[in-house]
């Protein structure tokens, strides 16, 4: 909310590296209907291999981890959770799922915040659903073994009211039309994260909202790319932009551009992502083979014939096995058993 007020906003300067930027991401967005229309079927893989990378990597930069077959039997509900930890990452796939199938009925309000909480932590045994009811200091750990703290949020008996007035302004800037989406978006998870209104699942709470708001206008890269798994790749320049922004947060005397500069590139770094595999997917038509490559590059964890069959409906069999053997040559695959149902693996 502190990025919202109007003294701040007033004096927020937006610097030319950034609106362009802005006019790079629109550009990317405008083809989005394109490549939807062109090869749907590549990108439901893309879609699905989403998915699973954006549980895995928004789990994994809260220190929560599992194995990727295990992952992938989660996203795709084939299995239960088995410990905690599969317990945190089954909740977060139930809540990207809810944002990718239903986003243009979720309306963003603090209810909706707090259903996504819960959702979040209905499998782990934690509270959800509620403000915090404690203090949540955001500290780190020094070589020497000393602890250091890095951001006092804001106190638990004002949470709710300073979540009540981070979507009211929102609401307001939002009706206004004045200020681009891109930066609002920005700046209301940079104040989320200020504020930090839970206990637990804050980070993993952001980045949902990051990809709802995406959608809410009209950025779908999150749908076909991890938009978690750029945030991670880039982890150390998401936790020091956060930590310069939110320095004077409380005061209103932050500098909220690192972050939001932060935030941007992430989402063009998606949408370069995005055109580089749809091109590739483009390019591989009228080439058996590069179908089958796209196909295996793009497969999280071990796979079998079956399913690249499956991915690839108009390649035959004996071409699929070739460029197994091929790859297994080149010392790029291992098979991991005999026979039609042997799982192969990547190596990487």
């Amino acid at each position: 909310m502190k990025s919202f007020e109007n003294k701040y906003l007033s004096e927020l300067a937006i610097p030319h590296h950034l609106i362009t930027i802005i006019r790079q991401i629109g550009e990317y967005k405008g083809k989005q209907d394109l490549y939807k229309k062109q090869a749907p079927e590549m990108l439901e893989n893309l879609r699905h291999v989403a998915i699973i990378q954006s549980t895995e990597s928004s789990n994994r930069l809260e220190g929560i981890t599992a194995d990727i077959q295990r992952i992938k039997e989660l996203v795709e509900d084939k299995t239960k959770p088995a410990n905690r930890s599969e317990a945190e990452i089954a909740g977060y796939r139930d809540v990207l799922s809810t944002i990718h199938s239903n986003y243009e009925h979720i309306s963003f309000s603090k209810s909706v915040i707090l259903q996504f909480h819960r959702d979040l932590m209905k499998y782990s045994g934690k509270e959800g659903g509620r403000w915090k009811s404690a203090s949540n200091e955001i500290t780190e750990i020094l070589p020497d073994g000393t602890k250091r703290i890095r951001f006092v949020p804001v106190a638990p008996h004002l949470t709710a009211d300073y979540m009540k007035e981070l979507h009211d302004l929102y609401d307001t800037l939002e009706k206004e039309g004045d200020i681009d989406p891109l930066i609002l978006i920005a700046l209301y998870v940079l104040d989320f994260l200020c504020v930090h209104p839970f206990l637990d699942g804050n980070g993993r709470m952001a980045r949902l909202i990051t990809v709802l708001l995406l959608y809410r206008y009209g950025y779908e890269v999150g749908r076909f790319i991890s938009i978690e798994r750029v945030i991670e790749q880039t982890k150390e320049s998401y936790y020091e932009t956060l930590q310069t922004s939110s320095q004077g947060w409380h005061e209103g005397k932050h500098d909220a551009l690192p972050w939001v500069e932060y935030a941007l590139s992430t989402v063009l770094a998606a949408y370069k992502e995005f055109e580089t595999r749809f091109t590739r997917i483009s390019s591989g038509r009228g080439s058996k083979t590069d179908i089958v490559l796209n196909t295996i590059d793009s497969i999280i964890g071990d796979f079998s014939v079956s399913d690249l069959q499956s991915a690839c409906p108009d390649v035959s069999i004996d071409m699929i096995r070739h460029v197994l053997k091929k790859l297994k040559k080149e010392e790029k695959v291992i098979s991991l058993g005999q026979g039609r149902a042997a799982r192969w693996r990547k190596i990487k």
